[in-house]
Protein backbone atom coordinates (compact mmCIF):
# COMPACT_ATOMS: atom_id res chain seq x y z
CA UNK A 1 0.00 0.00 0.00
CA UNK A 2 0.88 3.38 -0.61
CA UNK A 3 -0.15 6.44 1.59
CA UNK A 4 -1.13 8.88 -1.54
CA UNK A 5 -2.10 12.81 -0.53
CA UNK A 6 -4.59 14.49 -2.67
CA UNK A 7 -3.54 17.98 -2.69
CA UNK A 8 -6.09 21.04 -3.29
CA UNK A 9 -3.86 24.53 -3.70
CA UNK A 10 -4.07 27.98 -4.32
CA UNK A 11 -2.87 28.78 -7.52
CA UNK A 12 -1.60 32.18 -9.66
CA UNK A 13 -0.04 34.01 -12.59
CA UNK A 14 3.10 33.93 -10.33
CA UNK A 15 5.13 31.12 -10.69
CA UNK A 16 7.21 32.05 -7.93
CA UNK A 17 4.20 32.22 -5.32
CA UNK A 18 3.17 28.81 -6.83
CA UNK A 19 5.92 27.50 -6.48
CA UNK A 20 6.19 28.37 -2.38
CA UNK A 21 2.80 27.38 -2.25
CA UNK A 22 3.49 23.63 -3.15
CA UNK A 23 6.97 23.84 -1.46
CA UNK A 24 5.22 24.35 1.80
CA UNK A 25 2.22 21.25 0.95
CA UNK A 26 4.75 19.37 0.32
CA UNK A 27 6.34 19.62 3.78
CA UNK A 28 2.82 19.10 5.07
CA UNK A 29 2.28 16.19 3.42
CA UNK A 30 5.27 14.45 4.22
CA UNK A 31 5.32 15.31 7.90
CA UNK A 32 1.70 13.60 7.49
CA UNK A 33 3.04 10.57 6.20
CA UNK A 34 2.42 10.99 2.83
CA UNK A 35 4.04 8.77 -0.15
CA UNK A 36 3.34 10.23 -3.19
CA UNK A 37 1.54 13.97 -3.49
CA UNK A 38 -0.79 14.72 -6.20
CA UNK A 39 -0.97 18.02 -7.34
CA UNK A 40 -3.76 19.97 -9.49
CA UNK A 41 -3.15 20.43 -13.54
CA UNK A 42 -1.03 23.84 -13.88
CA UNK A 43 -0.10 23.78 -9.88
CA UNK A 44 3.46 25.33 -10.63
CA UNK A 45 2.94 27.17 -13.95
CA UNK A 46 -0.63 28.99 -13.45
CA UNK A 47 -3.82 28.32 -15.33
CA UNK A 48 -2.72 29.55 -18.84
CA UNK A 49 -6.25 31.19 -19.72
CA UNK A 50 -7.59 32.02 -16.94
CA UNK A 51 -4.39 33.87 -15.35
CA UNK A 52 -1.78 34.35 -18.04
CA UNK A 53 -2.49 36.44 -21.32
CA UNK A 54 -0.13 35.23 -23.79
CA UNK A 55 3.04 32.94 -23.37
CA UNK A 56 4.87 35.77 -23.92
CA UNK A 57 4.27 36.90 -20.53
CA UNK A 58 5.50 33.83 -19.06
CA UNK A 59 8.68 33.18 -17.34
CA UNK A 60 10.09 30.36 -18.54
CA UNK A 61 13.11 30.71 -16.71
CA UNK A 62 11.55 31.20 -13.11
CA UNK A 63 9.06 28.04 -14.12
CA UNK A 64 12.53 25.64 -14.16
CA UNK A 65 13.58 27.06 -11.48
CA UNK A 66 10.58 26.41 -9.30
CA UNK A 67 10.49 23.10 -10.50
CA UNK A 68 14.28 22.38 -9.80
CA UNK A 69 13.95 23.54 -6.13
CA UNK A 70 10.20 21.55 -6.06
CA UNK A 71 12.51 18.25 -6.75
CA UNK A 72 15.46 18.94 -4.61
CA UNK A 73 12.74 19.61 -2.01
CA UNK A 74 11.39 16.35 -2.90
CA UNK A 75 14.05 14.02 -2.70
CA UNK A 76 14.99 16.04 1.17
CA UNK A 77 11.78 14.68 1.94
CA UNK A 78 12.23 11.20 0.11
CA UNK A 79 8.59 11.76 -1.13
CA UNK A 80 7.35 11.13 -4.46
CA UNK A 81 5.46 14.63 -6.48
CA UNK A 82 3.23 14.70 -9.53
CA UNK A 83 2.94 18.04 -10.44
CA UNK A 84 0.94 20.25 -13.11
CA UNK A 85 2.88 22.77 -15.01
CA UNK A 86 3.42 24.25 -18.70
CA UNK A 87 5.96 22.03 -20.50
CA UNK A 88 8.08 24.27 -23.20
CA UNK A 89 9.08 23.16 -26.48
CA UNK A 90 11.57 24.32 -28.99
CA UNK A 91 10.67 26.24 -32.40
CA UNK A 92 8.45 28.45 -31.13
CA UNK A 93 5.42 25.41 -30.57
CA UNK A 94 2.93 25.79 -28.51
CA UNK A 95 3.70 24.08 -25.00
CA UNK A 96 2.43 20.56 -23.72
CA UNK A 97 -0.02 20.86 -20.29
CA UNK A 98 1.72 17.89 -18.27
CA UNK A 99 2.29 16.39 -15.26
CA UNK A 100 5.87 15.86 -14.14
CA UNK A 101 6.92 12.87 -12.32
CA UNK A 102 9.38 13.30 -9.32
CA UNK A 103 10.92 10.59 -7.94
CA UNK A 104 11.65 10.11 -4.13
CA UNK A 105 15.49 11.34 -5.18
CA UNK A 106 14.65 14.79 -6.37
CA UNK A 107 14.20 13.15 -10.00
CA UNK A 108 12.39 14.09 -12.56
CA UNK A 109 11.36 10.54 -13.66
CA UNK A 110 8.57 10.95 -16.24
CA UNK A 111 6.18 13.71 -17.81
CA UNK A 112 2.65 13.21 -18.87
CA UNK A 113 1.55 15.75 -21.64
CA UNK A 114 -2.09 15.72 -21.91
CA UNK A 115 -3.45 14.03 -25.15
CA UNK A 116 -6.79 14.57 -25.57
CA UNK A 117 -6.97 18.89 -25.41
CA UNK A 118 -10.20 20.77 -25.63
CA UNK A 119 -10.97 22.36 -28.32
CA UNK A 120 -10.15 26.18 -27.40
CA UNK A 121 -6.80 24.97 -26.13
CA UNK A 122 -5.69 23.20 -29.39
CA UNK A 123 -7.19 26.47 -30.81
CA UNK A 124 -4.61 29.18 -29.52
CA UNK A 125 -2.78 27.45 -26.52
CA UNK A 126 -1.51 23.79 -26.13
CA UNK A 127 0.74 20.98 -28.73
CA UNK A 128 -0.85 17.49 -27.36
CA UNK A 129 1.12 14.52 -25.57
CA UNK A 130 0.31 10.91 -27.95
CA UNK A 131 1.34 8.42 -24.67
CA UNK A 132 -0.37 7.47 -21.54
CA UNK A 133 2.09 7.50 -18.80
CA UNK A 134 2.66 4.53 -16.04
CA UNK A 135 5.02 4.44 -13.04
CA UNK A 136 5.36 2.45 -9.74
CA UNK A 137 5.84 3.27 -6.25
CA UNK A 138 6.38 0.53 -3.82
CA UNK A 139 4.45 -1.92 -5.70
CA UNK A 140 1.39 0.42 -6.69
CA UNK A 141 1.09 1.55 -10.50
CA UNK A 142 -0.18 4.88 -11.26
CA UNK A 143 -1.68 6.10 -14.30
CA UNK A 144 -1.72 10.30 -15.28
CA UNK A 145 -4.81 12.12 -16.86
CA UNK A 146 -5.57 15.83 -17.17
CA UNK A 147 -8.74 17.68 -16.39
CA UNK A 148 -11.03 17.02 -20.33
CA UNK A 149 -9.41 13.97 -20.30
CA UNK A 150 -12.06 13.02 -17.91
CA UNK A 151 -14.35 12.76 -20.59
CA UNK A 152 -12.98 10.01 -22.45
CA UNK A 153 -13.25 6.37 -20.63
CA UNK A 154 -10.91 5.07 -23.37
CA UNK A 155 -8.20 6.37 -21.16
CA UNK A 156 -9.21 5.09 -18.29
CA UNK A 157 -10.12 1.88 -19.18
CA UNK A 158 -6.00 2.17 -21.53
CA UNK A 159 -4.86 2.66 -17.73
CA UNK A 160 -6.66 -0.74 -16.38
CA UNK A 161 -5.52 -2.74 -19.06
CA UNK A 162 -1.80 -0.97 -18.33
CA UNK A 163 -2.05 -2.50 -15.10
CA UNK A 164 -2.39 1.13 -12.90
CA UNK A 165 -3.85 0.69 -9.61
CA UNK A 166 -4.43 4.10 -9.31
CA UNK A 167 -5.20 6.91 -11.71
CA UNK A 168 -4.20 10.49 -10.72
CA UNK A 169 -6.26 12.82 -12.52
CA UNK A 170 -5.25 16.41 -12.07
CA UNK A 171 -7.41 19.35 -12.97
CA UNK A 172 -8.53 22.74 -12.97
CA UNK A 173 -12.17 22.27 -13.78
CA UNK A 174 -15.23 22.93 -11.61
CA UNK A 175 -17.76 21.18 -13.21
CA UNK A 176 -19.33 18.63 -10.73
CA UNK A 177 -20.19 16.20 -13.76
CA UNK A 178 -16.43 15.62 -14.16
CA UNK A 179 -16.58 14.37 -10.55
CA UNK A 180 -19.28 12.14 -11.77
CA UNK A 181 -17.51 10.89 -14.12
CA UNK A 182 -14.01 10.40 -12.37
CA UNK A 183 -16.00 8.39 -9.83
CA UNK A 184 -17.62 6.33 -12.86
CA UNK A 185 -14.14 5.53 -14.35
CA UNK A 186 -13.19 4.34 -10.49
CA UNK A 187 -16.34 2.09 -10.14
CA UNK A 188 -16.17 0.77 -13.81
CA UNK A 189 -12.50 0.16 -14.04
CA UNK A 190 -12.13 -1.07 -10.40
CA UNK A 191 -9.18 1.63 -9.97
CA UNK A 192 -8.66 4.47 -7.50
CA UNK A 193 -9.33 7.24 -8.78
CA UNK A 194 -7.72 10.68 -7.25
CA UNK A 195 -8.64 13.92 -8.46
CA UNK A 196 -6.71 17.24 -7.74
CA UNK A 197 -8.30 20.12 -7.72
CA UNK A 198 -7.33 24.32 -7.02
CA UNK A 199 -9.40 25.90 -4.80
CA UNK A 200 -10.77 28.34 -7.14
CA UNK A 201 -12.55 25.30 -8.15
CA UNK A 202 -13.58 23.72 -5.04
CA UNK A 203 -16.43 25.11 -4.55
CA UNK A 204 -18.18 22.94 -7.00
CA UNK A 205 -15.42 20.19 -7.13
CA UNK A 206 -13.81 19.20 -4.56
CA UNK A 207 -10.80 17.24 -4.70
CA UNK A 208 -11.00 14.24 -3.22
CA UNK A 209 -10.46 9.75 -3.95
CA UNK A 210 -12.79 7.34 -5.44
CA UNK A 211 -11.93 3.68 -4.90
CA UNK A 212 -12.11 0.89 -6.84
CA UNK A 213 -15.67 0.02 -6.05
CA UNK A 214 -16.95 3.39 -7.05
CA UNK A 215 -17.56 4.95 -3.96
CA UNK A 216 -16.09 8.38 -2.47
CA UNK A 217 -13.18 7.89 0.05
CA UNK A 218 -12.89 11.16 1.12
CA UNK A 219 -13.33 14.95 -0.48
CA UNK A 220 -11.50 18.00 0.78
CA UNK A 221 -13.17 20.53 2.38
CA UNK A 222 -14.43 23.47 -0.54
CA UNK A 223 -12.88 27.04 -0.80
CA UNK A 224 -9.90 26.60 1.19
CA UNK A 225 -6.41 24.54 0.81
CA UNK A 226 -6.44 21.05 2.07
CA UNK A 227 -5.02 17.90 1.03
CA UNK A 228 -6.53 14.20 1.67
CA UNK A 229 -4.54 10.91 2.68
CA UNK A 230 -5.50 7.68 1.80
CA UNK A 231 -3.93 4.78 1.41
CA UNK A 232 -4.27 3.16 -1.92
CA UNK A 233 -3.24 0.10 -3.44
CA UNK A 234 -3.68 -3.69 -4.34
CA UNK A 235 -4.22 -5.66 -1.13
CA UNK A 236 -8.02 -6.34 -0.90
CA UNK A 237 -9.39 -5.45 2.82
CA UNK A 238 -12.73 -3.91 2.36
CA UNK A 239 -12.10 -3.78 -1.58
CA UNK A 240 -11.71 -7.34 -1.89
CA UNK A 241 -14.87 -7.79 -4.46
CA UNK A 242 -13.94 -4.71 -6.31
CA UNK A 243 -10.21 -6.21 -6.56
CA UNK A 244 -9.90 -9.57 -6.36
CA UNK A 245 -13.02 -10.46 -8.19
CA UNK A 246 -14.63 -8.12 -10.10
CA UNK A 247 -11.31 -6.26 -12.17
CA UNK A 248 -9.93 -9.96 -13.23
CA UNK A 249 -13.37 -10.97 -14.48
CA UNK A 250 -14.07 -7.65 -16.24
CA UNK A 251 -10.53 -7.86 -17.57
CA UNK A 252 -11.15 -11.40 -18.76
CA UNK A 253 -14.74 -10.73 -20.06
CA UNK A 254 -13.59 -7.50 -22.27
CA UNK A 255 -11.29 -9.64 -23.99
CA UNK A 256 -14.13 -11.43 -25.56
CA UNK A 257 -13.08 -14.98 -24.97
CA UNK A 258 -15.25 -15.69 -22.24
CA UNK A 259 -19.05 -15.05 -23.99
CA UNK A 260 -18.13 -15.83 -27.69
CA UNK A 261 -17.52 -19.55 -26.61
CA UNK A 262 -21.33 -19.30 -25.11
CA UNK A 263 -23.17 -17.05 -27.60
CA UNK A 264 -25.76 -19.19 -29.70
CA UNK A 265 -27.51 -18.04 -32.66
CA UNK A 266 -31.33 -16.92 -33.13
Amino acid sequence: MVTLATMQTVICADVRENGRVVRAALVRAAEAGARVVHFPERALSGYVISEIAGWDRVDWRALREELEETAALAGQLGIWVVLGANHRLPGGMWPHNSLYVISDTGDVVGRYDKRYCSNPELTYWYTPGDAPLVFDVDGVRFGCALCIEVVFPELFAEYERLGADCALLSSYSGDPVHGVMAQAHAGTNCMWVSMSTPVACSATLAAGLFGPDGHVVERCAPRMPGQMLADVGVEAGRYRVALRLSRPWRALARSGHVHAARRVGA
